[in-house]
């Protein structure tokens, strides 16, 4: 699989990523699992996967390829925000 990165688009407008079957907006994601889903439930559908948490309350369920795509197209498309060095001031 070959990343799709918003940095490869022509428009950062509204940069997409594929999730799944899903293009999804960068702009809506508000985290991402960095540990894959593990519940115990036997009927588990997300078991292994990763939790791609939208507005809304609403989330996305990705593979372990996918999550480390989509956090460095995040990345890239926010600014590299762990390279910066430490926030100074009062959060």
């Amino acid at each position: 699989m070959q990343c799709f990165t918003a940095m490869e688009s022509n428009s950062m407008e509204s940069p997409l990523f594929l999730v799944d079957d899903k293009h999804l907006p960068l702009y809506r994601i508000v985290w991402v699992s960095d540990t894959p889903h593990f519940c115990g439930e036997e009927d588990c559908m997300c078991e292994g996967r990763y939790e791609v948490r939208l507005e809304a309350d609403e989330s996305l369920w990705a593979n372990r390829e996918e999550r480390d795509c989509l956090v460095t197209a995040l990345q890239q498309w926010c600014g590299d925000v762990e390279g910066e060095g430490p926030i100074e001031g009062d959060l």
